[in-house]
């Protein structure tokens, strides 16, 4: 017997386009990390990235779970220096950039290591319905 190793020369990739509008935040984000690491696929190595590139679109228009969680989930930052820690709320980050919130949820469900950057470079997303990809013909799923 022998065990299956992807090697990145292997590697094919292909291109998907999600619309946003209506979908809960996390189950989308579980859904696009696991295109973006190639778990969907029966070559999956773990070693390799062999991931496929993600187009989403109106991102404008995700939901949340959750009665407050617009007002009580809360992003933070922090420059290093001492007391300069920023608070966000869900819905500030949302009225200021929506796709922030996607690429975040995502970013953090992703492994903690270099392919992951990668990975997250072939993430694409889009306020609107009109994207700059259409030259790669994206494969319209429903995820």
């Amino acid at each position: 017997m022998k065990s299956f190793m992807l090697r990145k020369e292997d590697v094919t990739r292909e291109w998907f386009q999600v619309d946003a509008t209506g979908k809960v935040l996390g189950r989308l984000a579980v859904a696009i990390a696991r295109k973006l690491m190639g778990k969907d696929k029966p070559t999956y190595t773990y070693h390799t990235d062999g991931g496929d590139y993600v187009v989403v679109t109106n991102t404008q228009g995700l939901v949340f779970n959750g009665k407050n969680k617009g007002r009580d989930k809360l992003y933070y930052r922090h420059s290093g220096k001492p007391g300069n820690l920023k608070t966000r709320s869900l819905d500030e980050m949302m009225a200021r950039d929506a796709n922030k919130v996607l690429e975040l949820a995502v970013r953090r469900m992703l492994p903690k290591n270099r392919i992951a950057r990668r990975m997250l470079e072939r993430l694409k997303l889009s306020l609107g319905s009109e994207h700059q990809h259409t030259a790669q013909k994206p494969k319209v799923i429903e995820l």
